[in-house]
């Protein structure tokens, strides 16, 4: 939309912001900014063949944040009445005064704005449940011991018009649109479960019928390794972490330690370490929000910075932390375009976008056969970090025993236990095969985002694997 529309949606004039801003700032306050969102929701539910619920919701109105010395203060309204801005304006000036501090500045020159990395957007919601019951349908079609489908669908679009007191204007609509099915499966006394999702800044475009393929071979991709699959004995053993989805170890378990919030704070295991060698040359780490139509992409972050490609790791050497205005302001560096929120209702903090590790040289095949006793895993879930110590553990839900160079015997239930830096360090060889994987990523840091993740096949020479 052009920025006319933007305030005309909100009710608000040039004038108004920057009387709000001023509010924000009468109270002796370095830098203040205006956050409004106009959100809506269209979520279904099949079941049982039936699309069981389903709503549309809106969720409207600003948040304001003024920042003094190292005090921040944050207030929001679900109106934008001017009364009501008026008001949030002075309590967030309010809570920033609550500590005296220099006046610092925020002006660092930010990067141009790039063309729309999601232009496409449909809002035509005609045949939705046709889609979903084809899937459902082409899972029992495809499968004969499917027992149970369900199809989640969400279509999203906001609208974003931000301000603040440097006189920066931003605005962007995002769409989203996300499909998951969840099949249960059934032979003999075992029951197995598997899930499957896509996800992307698109409108309802996406839900074609190619899309609709890739969701029934998601759902029954691997269900006979399933059956089959055991507990492997535990212990310390080399890990092949297979393309794709194993992303997420690479996001949770190293990703978090380089937002630069954790960074100013002591709080990152990577605190200092800027310029030092991290991981074994050739290996290169990036958070990228300029991917088109991603999960993870953006036009504008949530402070207004615009979107950009950041190299964390370069060549095996830390480069760079994930920036948002604050944690820049404090490092004496440009904004990196990662400050993300959940809503108005939240503050900005450093976050990732889309997380991988750049592809190597090796040959995929060529790093199983390296490996003489280990697994190759590929569907992790459910992780824990220690963003200080840098310790993780990972349930993993389906993979392959390695067993002198070649995948074996199916596996499952599993945990993989390590340390990040060290993991990092460890890794003996990065495939040519890098996959951003397409799924409804949403990472949690105090509140929630949408992200993406992706990584080559890559072998670490030993992590502990808790098995039997």
């Amino acid at each position: 939309m052009p920025r006319s529309s933007y305030f005309e949606l909100f009710g608000v004039t040039e004038e108004t912001l920057g009387r709000l801003v001023a509010e924000g700032l009468s109270r002796g306050g370095d830098y203040s900014d205006l956050y409004f969102e106009n959100t809506s929701y269209l979520t279904l539910l099949l079941r049982d063949g039936q699309v069981s619920s389903g709503g549309r919701h809106v969720d409207f109105g600003v948040g304001i944040r003024v920042l003094k010395g190292d005090k921040t203060g944050y207030a929001y309204s679900e109106t934008t009445s001017f009364r009501d801005m008026l008001s949030a304006a002075r309590a967030a000036s309010a809570i920033a005064d609550g500590q005296a501090g220099p006046v610092l500045s925020y002006g660092a020159p930010l990067p141009p704005a790039s063309p729309d990395r999601y232009p496409i957007l449909s809002e035509d919601a005609e045949g939705l449940t046709d889609f979903m019951g084809r899937i459902e349908k082409g899972i029992f079609a495809r499968e004969q011991r499917t027992v149970k489908v369900m199809v989640s669908l969400t279509l999203e679009k906001s609208d974003i018009l931000m301000y603040n007191s440097l006189h920066e204007t931003a605005c962007d609509t995002r769409p989203m649109a996300t499909v998951a099915v969840t099949a249960i499966f059934a032979q003999g006394d075992k029951i197995e479960n598997t899930t499957f999702s896509r996800s992307r800044r698109m409108g309802t475009e996406m839900f074609s019928e190619e899309l609709v393929a890739e969701m029934i071979e998601g759902a029954v991709k691997g269900i006979d390794e399933r059956f089959e699959a055991r507990r492997p004995k535990g212990g310390k053993m080399s890990v092949v972490m297979g393309a794709g989805a194993s992303g997420i170890l690479l996001h949770e378990a190293m990703g978090h330690a380089f937002e630069a919030d954790f960074a100013r704070k002591g709080q990152s295991i990577f605190t200092g370490k800027i310029g030092r060698q991290v991981c074994p040359s050739g290996i290169t780490i990036v958070d990228d929000g300029t991917i088109p139509f991603d999960r993870g992409s953006l036009n504008f972050d949530d402070e207004g910075v615009p979107g950009q490609r950041t190299v964390m790791v370069e060549d095996g050497v830390l480069r760079s932390f994930l920036h948002d205005r604050v944690s820049a302001r404090h490092f004496g560096v440009a904004p990196t375009g990662n400050g993300r929120r959940e809503s108005f209702r939240y503050m900005p903090i450093p976050r990732m976008r889309s997380t991988y590790m750049e592809s190597g040289s090796a040959d995929p095949a060529s790093l199983i056969a390296e490996v003489r006793q280990g697994i190759y895993v590929d569907n992790f879930s459910n992780g824990q970090v220690k963003i200080g110590e840098g310790d993780f553990t990972f349930y993993v839900k389906s993979g392959f025993l390695i067993e002198n160079g070649r995948l074996t015997s199916p596996i499952k239930d599993i945990n993989i236990i390590g340390n990040g830096p060290a993991a990092l360090a460890d890794i003996r060889g990065v495939g040519n095969d890098l996959l951003i994987d397409g799924s409804a990523w949403t990472c949690g840091k105090e509140q929630s985002a949408p992200v993406s993740c992706g990584i080559p096949t890559v072998l670490i020479g030993s992590l502990t694997v808790g098995g039997e």
